[in-house]
């Protein structure tokens, strides 16, 4: 069967990709690589990969740029479920007799309520859909693949037996190629990341168990399931000839540090390679590895700290220690590696004296760029489950992660702590840590060595602070 890989038209500037932690607008116009679509289409060589949001496509345009396929295979997440089966109905008027399938860690956790919600799709994933989807492109009737959920001809649903975890990530062939042949890089923005970046996994799971994070409890598992060194290597040496236009090779594993001997092993492939590359790690990164990473090509990690408050990071299982959080910062910034650090407003524990105590730490350790976000109770988490054992999450608020335009939404409140005063907190935060002299001369230096960056900072400026405008309007309206 001809097959459309497709991340759909949604909210403007919506990154929905597996890549993004959250799916939501961001502060500046940003977009993760589709890899997990990709991936899955490189088992397809003569499928079509189309990912509307950084292309600025209608539904109009992927309509015509999809004629003549026969299996559309759409990646949709909680706070776009309801817009993506609105673009599959239209789908199916255009093209009546395409199959369309769901994919996503929503449709895991949720799949009878994503066919139901969904009546244009025909089946949804229930975890890793790489082969699933190949095995329906091949032809297989839908009662024989393992891996679905799917609607028969009189309207029922039925599920089919799972699979099991793909252990074997070397069988998959390059994903870059699939990003040569169908996606056009310079579309794809990472505020902290040089431009034009390519994000890929070497891996997939996470060791870690933080009750928020959605990949790992659902369709990545707990394992670290993980390339060789040699095959990540090898398609690294390949993509550096491919793309010889990108400055920067980011590698989106969950925690590509939790390995640390086959990091280090990545690392010194990459140096003999010559390019620059940047990671996901955690703050607890022994000195001797950060220099091996440095010395071989490694520019900046993304770090989760999440909270500068130690009870919140126990209460999430998070398995780090503000203290150690510290000295692998003072080690970041002896050897030079910058840090973008990730933090989280709301979590399980937070009050208003955490907030600013979690803001102090963030200007204590300094990382070179950091991103606020709401703590967001996907389903299928354990903080889900939490927040709707504990009356934190609203019946009326349980789906609606983001506010209409795609921002994201304070959707969890605590006794003493109001989700108003969490969505306030968050501009709050970042002026308060960007609008200090160091911060600024960073930026500022950044600017002066290079015109691309100084153009591209001041367009990320206007663009931060037209939405921040935005997220105002509801509050104010509430």
């Amino acid at each position: 069967m001809k097959t459309l890989f497709l991340q759909p038209p949604s909210f403007d500037d919506f990154d929905g990709g597996a890549g993004s932690r959250y799916q939501a607008r961001r502060e500046i116009r940003s977009f993760w690589y589709p890899t997990w679509l990709a991936q899955a289409a490189a088992l397809l060589p003569d499928s079509l990969l189309i990912d509307a949001p950084p292309d600025g496509l209608t539904i109009d345009d992927v309509i015509r740029r999809a004629k003549g396929c026969e299996l559309i295979v759409i990646h949709t997440s909680t706070p776009s479920v309801r817009s993506d089966g609105e673009i599959a109905q239209q789908l199916k008027a255009a093209m009546p007799g395409v199959r369309i399938g769901f994919v996503g860690a929503h449709t895991m956790v949720l799949p009878d309520d994503t066919l139901a919600q969904a009546p244009a799709v025909d089946f949804v994933s229930l975890g890793e859909f790489d082969y699933a989807v190949k095995d329906i492109a091949d032809g297989k009737p839908l009662a024989a693949v393992a891996g679905i959920a799917y609607r028969d001809a009189d309207g029922a649903i039925h599920r089919t037996a799972m699979r099991p975890p793909i252990h074997d990530l070397d069988a998959f062939p390059y994903v870059t190629d699939v990003y040569a042949k169908h996606l056009k890089i310079e579309n794809y923005y990472i505020g902290y990341l040089q431009h034009p970046y390519v994000s890929l996994y070497t891996g997939r799971g996470c060791r870690s168990k933080c009750s928020f994070c959605l990949w790992p409890q659902t369709i990545a598992g707990h394992v670290y399931r993980t390339r060789s060194a040699e095959h990540v290597v090898a398609e690294m040496a390949h993509a550096y000839k491919l793309f010889p236009q990108v400055r920067e090779f980011f590698f989106d594993d969950d925690t590509f540090t939790d390995d640390r001997s086959r990091a280090e092993e990545i690392a010194r492939g990459l140096g003999k390679v010559g390019l620059t590359w940047s990671c996901n790690a955690k703050a607890n990164v022994p000195y001797e590895t950060l220099k091996v990473m440095k010395d071989n090509g490694l520019r900046l990690l993304l770090v989760g700290f999440e909270t500068g408050n130690q009870e919140i990071l126990n209460n999430i299982r998070k398995g780090t220690r503000v203290d150690r959080a510290v000295e692998f910062m003072k080690d970041c910034h002896r050897l030079g590696i910058l840090v973008h650090g990730t933090f989280i407003i709301g979590l399980p524990g937070e009050t208003r004296d955490s907030i600013e105590r979690t803001l102090e730490f963030a200007k204590q350790i300094d990382p070179y760029s950091l991103q606020v976000s709401l703590a967001a109770p996907y389903p299928g988490t354990e903080l889900y489950k939490q927040a709707m054992d504990n009356g934190w999450l609203g019946r009326e608020r349980e789906r609606n992660l983001v506010q209409d335009g795609g921002i994201q939404e304070a959707v969890l409140s605590y006794d003493g702590l109001s989700s108003a005063e969490m969505h306030a907190a968050l501009e709050r935060f970042y002026r308060a840590f960007y609008l200090r002299p160091r911060p600024i001369l960073r930026i500022v230096k950044d600017m002066l060595r290079d015109r691309q960056v100084m153009q591209r900072r001041l367009r990320e400026a206007k663009e931060f602070f037209s939405f921040m405008a935005q997220r105002r309007q509801p509050t104010a309206a509430a």
